[in-house]
């Protein structure tokens, strides 16, 4: 790794039993992994709610970039993975609720799963420092 670059480390650390950083910095930017509706313990949030599970997804988020250094208004990217398009306008109401304007960049993408059986979206992000 350079000099300018850290993992992300979160105590406790839901990702670690499937040996994936929560995010890194590098330089002025971080790159969150995904994040799911994963408690801090592991345990799945919101089975079979999705409005549930895209608020624990917002609470990790949020865990990770303050422990990176940053916070939600600094967000410049967010990619989104639904296992169904037809969350599209709960995603859209879900953007305007944890967002202000100006909007971060979005792609967002249908999947065929996700890694965990029951996990609905999963939103990765690049925010700055």
């Amino acid at each position: 790794m350079t000099e300018n670059c850290q993992v992300i480390q979160l105590e406790p650390d839901p990702l670690a039993p499937y040996a994936i950083a929560p995010g890194w910095r590098a330089g002025d930017l971080l790159f969150l992994s995904g994040q799911a509706a994963i408690d801090e313990a592991g345990n799945i949030v919101g089975a079979e709610d999705f409005n549930q599970q895209v608020t624990q997804v917002f609470v990790n988020i949020d865990r990770v970039l303050t422990a990176g250094g940053s916070s939600r208004d600094k967000i410049v990217k967010v990619t989104i993975y639904l296992t169904d398009m037809d969350y599209f306008p709960q995603i859209v109401q879900a953007r305007k609720h944890y967002f202000s304007p100006p909007y971060p960049a979005d792609t967002i993408v249908e999947v065929k799963a996700l890694a965990i059986p029951g996990l609905m979206v999963e939103i990765d992000v690049i925010a700055t420092i």
